[in-house]
């Protein structure tokens, strides 16, 4: 019987400067939006090479307001990919607009450029594209901005498992209009909940930065900080309440910090991961040429179902068994009742999508795994498909 304890899927990195971070933000009564939380913005648009970064509570807010700055309203459609987490395209549903879906690439299983290209051709009312770096893995940028400024769209990145990723030699962030972060607990650098959206367009950030705090036209650090009087302000818009509070901030400041290092240590354990898997029944993730830096937010297996006698599940349940947790990524949105029914998807519409979504197992793939947990992934992995090998 194996008495290893259980090996989550996914933890989150901390160390001391983080928790020290908290308590000084504590102690200094700034709890809400304040100057961490500028402190973080600025750092990270530094990172990034973006002129502008404006910190929400998540990525969902921010692909929310992303799409308020500009401009969304009723019946606009916007194309996106079938192959993502809901929230990508519920944000299109809160102004009763309309996401277009599209299937995936079968390599990178990213947005497929035909399909985008096909969507583009057939749609009326296309304002925005929001292509989905899968698992941290750049997608065909130059191709998408092709499209988008021959049919005259925008570009908004859903980047939340590409930080930090660059395409080209270029950084995430500094490729589209703008570019949507995830910080949630499981994410490449994580506060527990939140988001950034950076762009090098001043309007939209002025415009994010209002709407994310009830559209009011000064923000409290500016109003609660100064030494005259200053409790004045207008509300100019019907805003949300999307702000990120120091508490948050303080532990991104010091992930960001280590940002590149946590890349690198995922990147060198899929690199492992590679190498273990290389003579089995598997599917190991795309990796892009040189000039792509995969941010491995996810390290993603396909199961070869011709050549096993087993099924994605039952693989699954093997793991567990063996005390090691894994995930799925994704449930494509055309099998979720809301999707499905609301735009009458069909499993034909997306043949890419559903065939990959029976193969794939995402592994643990976090920094503060240590060799023995990873060898342990590979040794469950390794034995379960030896195993299962017709």
């Amino acid at each position: 019987m194996n008495e290893e304890n259980f090996l989550p899927f996914a933890l989150p990195s901390l160390s001391e400067d983080e928790i020290e971070e908290v308590v000084d933000s504590l102690r200094s009564g700034w709890w809400t939006t304040g100057p961490k939380t500028r402190r973080f913005e600025t750092e990270f648009a530094e990172f990034v090479g973006a002129k502008y970064a404006v910190a929400v509570n998540s990525a969902t807010a921010g692909l929310h307001l992303a799409l308020e700055s500009i401009g969304l309203k009723r019946r606009d459609k916007v194309i996106t990919t079938a192959y993502t987490f809901t929230s990508t395209a519920e944000v299109v549903r809160y102004f009763d607009a309309d996401p277009v879906f599209v299937d995936i690439d079968e390599r990178s299983l990213n947005l497929s450029i035909p399909g985008l290209r096909d969507a583009l051709q057939r749609e009326t009312g296309v304002k925005a594209i929001i292509p989905v770096h899968f698992a941290g893995q750049p997608c065909e940028m130059d191709s998408i901005h092709d499209l988008a400024a021959e049919y005259g769209v925008k570009v908004i990145e859903d980047a939340a498992h590409a930080f930090p990723a660059e395409y080209k030699g270029r950084m995430v962030g500094t490729l589209s209009d703008l570019t949507v972060y995830s910080f949630y607990v499981t994410k490449t650098i994580a506060t527990g909940e939140g988001g950034m959206v950076v762009t090098d367009d001043e309007d939209l950030a002025n415009r994010i930065k209002v709407m994310r705090l009830h559209g009011i036209s000064r923000d409290v650090f500016n109003r609660y900080t100064s030494e005259k009087p200053s409790w004045y302000y207008e509300v100019i818009a019907p805003g949300y309440k999307y702000n990120m509070p120091d508490i948050a901030a303080a532990l991104g400041i010091h992930q960001l910090q280590k940002a590149e290092t946590f890349r690198r240590r995922r990147a060198e354990m899929a690199e492992t991961y590679t190498a273990a898997f290389a003579d089995l029944p598997l599917r190991t993730p795309l990796v892009e040429d040189t000039t792509t830096l995969h941010a491995w937010h996810l390290y993603v297996i396909r199961l070869d179902l011709d050549r096993i006698t087993i099924d994605r599940n039952r693989f699954i349940e093997l793991m567990a068994k063996s005390r090691i947790g894994t995930s799925v990524h994704f449930i494509p949105l055309h099998k979720h009742p809301y999707w499905r029914d609301t735009y009458h998807l069909k499993a034909d519409d997306f043949p890419v999508a559903e065939r990959v979504f029976d193969e794939v197992v995402s592994l643990p793939l976090y920094p503060s795994m240590s060799d023995h947990d990873q060898q342990r992934v590979i040794d469950a992995v390794r034995a379960i498909l030896s195993e299962s090998v017709r």
